[in-house]
């Protein structure tokens, strides 16, 4: 629901309140209220029946699970969090510090090179989180998208939030009912113009079937703009940028509905069109195109990575499924099997490997039975040390200092230790987990909300981290779930923001570095930097971020309080686009982060 003058908000609350109808038998079938819809808006108004189609909905969410259970629910939280973190030191562990209401549930994040946050889901179409909250088989209107902006620049409240909704589309179900793109459980990358493509989304029904849908989100405008459509559907496909810029789209559930996998390869921008390189080049109407090589996964959202060889690795969830892509070739290998079995929703990342790209990826988590981590290095698997849990629906992120950090995560898809659709949760699934540069892994403090199945996370180029996601959590823990505010955002001071001054990063060059190339950053506190980095801004949803990559960059001198640093050396080591270039000092304290743009057209 979008903000919308106070005074407005309550009246339309109040003639929900007026429609809301008893709730002694089932709900509705979510079709029934699209006609409703449909009847409503020959009054009305597409957009106001909609409006109260929704709070009807909501109305008899809160009977079902009302205000007070989850207003007491979130208080409890708070207060264990309280508890269960007193003993930690934040020079050793970090700290949780504010946490406060979002627009967006967070099923997708992207940070974007504006330092703002891009967050976008569904329309719910359930308040009660014992129910499925989303529209996956919901067909017509209400099986609509979403998506938002928060600056961090602005704060927390709700003016720091600015909706961006989705292109209106024509589904192909049957309905002729146009709504914001349904482009939710999509997959997404960045291209070397710090725009965002997404690919797919829900036509509704059958469990979720795959959309053909294509568009990207341009940053430096904030608008949407959509591209030729696939040419297979894809309901939670993976995308990674390769070396060249161009994204490669594989798996995802087709047309035909959920538990049909497609095995099509397909490339975006098709070949004969311009990477989108410069800020104004803008993708409208461009078509991706099918490979030769096929990618048969099993599962969907496989993790795709590109790494220093230019290869795009295709780990997926089954462990027989383990693929190498050549996408100058358009060839497929096979990779080693993985010694673990299969793995449902859980983190990979590529390791940091000092001035070259990644050369080797971390698998963790998706299994609450299994602790322990494995690393893909030079074709073949290792074990590597253990957490200090199973846990699933986790993410891993680089942290700037190259340590990485655990954080989310479940027993199941929607159990969080006392059964599906039980908003109740173990404390553990809450705590955070970090690994040291030894590879040793140590639990952390816990956050305030569990965040499982579609949680996310990602690191702020204050070097922070924000937490959101999960939306069953989130209803569960509302505190006014008539405010249109659905979702929560919370963030985390890692460690090293709690030992000492920050260095300064005053300055740093605004065009585009060659590779391979010397360039000069100032600093008014040069004299104590004693690493440079490169990390790259993160888009994830489902466990699933492609986008990670950390490396350092080669100091070649200071002087005063100019710092000579050299550019990685290709660009399979670090494709092109944006990154933030941190600054550390011997303690492993990150300067906030300025934007730096790699790769020449």
């Amino acid at each position: 629901m979008s903000r919308a003058p106070r005074s407005a908000v309550l009246s339309v609350l109040a003639l929900a309140a007026a429609l809301a109808v008893p709730t002694a038998g089932p709900p509705a079938p979510a079709r029934a209220a699209v006609h409703h819809t449909g009847d409503e808006a020959a009054v009305l108004g597409e957009d106001h029946a909609r409006a109260h189609a929704g709070l009807r909905r909501a109305a008899k969410g809160t009977q079902r699970y009302p205000q007070s259970k989850r207003t007491a629910s979130l208080a409890s939280l708070e207060e264990s969090q309280r508890r269960a973190n007193a003993g930690f030191d934040a020079a050793r562990f970090g700290r949780f510090t504010q946490f406060f209401p979002s627009p967006d549930f967070g099923v997708h994040v992207a940070l974007l090179p504006t330092g703002k946050v891009l967050l976008f889901s569904f329309e719910r179409v359930e308040a009660d989180p014992t129910k499925e909250t989303g529209p996956t088989n919901t067909v017509g209107r209400t099986n609509a998208g979403r998506a938002w902006l928060w600056d961090p620049a602005e704060g927390t409240g709700a003016r720091a939030f600015r909706n961006v909704p989705p292109p209106v589309v024509l589904m192909p179900d049957g309905t002729y009912s146009p709504r914001p793109a349904p482009f939710f459980c999509a997959g997404h990358s960045y291209l070397p113009n710090g725009m965002v493509g997404v690919f797919g989304g829900n036509v509704g029904g059958k469990g979720g079937s795959g959309a053909k849908l294509s568009f990207v989100f341009d940053p430096w405008t904030e608008k949407w703009f959509r591209n030729r459509d696939m040419a297979v559907g894809r309901w939670y496909p993976s995308v990674v940028t390769g070396a060249d810029g161009r994204q490669i789209i594989m798996s995802g559930q087709s047309e035909r509905g959920t538990g049909t996998p497609t095995p099509v390869v397909e490339r975006f921008p098709a070949l004969g069109h311009r990477v989108p390189w410069r800020p104004f080049d803008i993708p409208a109407g461009v078509p991706a195109e099918p490979l030769r090589s096929d990618a048969p996964f099993r599962n969907d959202y496989p993790h795709l990575f590109s790494l220093r060889d230019g290869m795009i690795y295709g780990l997926g969830r089954d462990a027989d499924q383990q693929w190498l892509f050549d996408p100058v070739k358009d060839v497929r290998g096979d990779l080693p099997r993985r010694p673990a079995d299969f793995r449902g929703y859980g983190s990979a990342v590529p390791l940091p490997a000092g001035f070259r790209g990644p050369d080797s990826v971390l698998v963790l988590g998706g299994d609450p039975r299994d602790p322990h981590t494995y690393r893909l290095s030079g074709g073949r698997w290792t074990t590597e040390e253990p957490r200090a849990f199973g846990r699933t629906q986790d993410g891993t992120l680089i942290l700037p200092d190259g340590t990485l950090l655990t954080v989310n995560g479940a027993l199941d898809t929607r159990d969080y230790g006392h059964g599906p659709f039980n908003p109740q949760a173990d404390l553990k699934y809450r705590q955070i987990e970090v690994r040291d540069a030894r590879g040793r892994w140590k639990l952390g403090p816990a956050q305030r909300l569990p965040r499982g199945y579609h949680s996310n996370a990602l690191i702020l180029p204050d070097g922070r981290m924000m937490v959101t996601g999960d939306e069953l959590q989130q209803i569960a823990n509302d505190p006014d779930i008539k405010d249109g505010m659905d979702g929560s955002i919370e963030l985390y001071e890692p460690a090293y923001l709690h030992r000492g001054a920050r260095p300064a990063l005053d300055r740093a060059p605004a065009g585009d570095l060659r590779y391979d190339t010397v360039f000069q950053v100032s600093s008014s506190t040069a004299k104590d930097v004693e690493r440079a980095v490169l990390l790259a801004p993160t888009t994830v949803t489902h466990s699933v971020n492609t986008s990670q990559r950390h490396l350092d960059l080669r100091l070649t001198g200071i002087q005063g309080d100019r710092i000579g640093l050299r550019t990685p050396p290709g660009a399979a080591d670090a494709p092109p686009g944006y990154y933030m270039l941190f600054l550390l000092d011997a303690k492993g304290v990150p300067s906030t982060a300025k934007w730096v743009k790699l790769g020449t057209r």
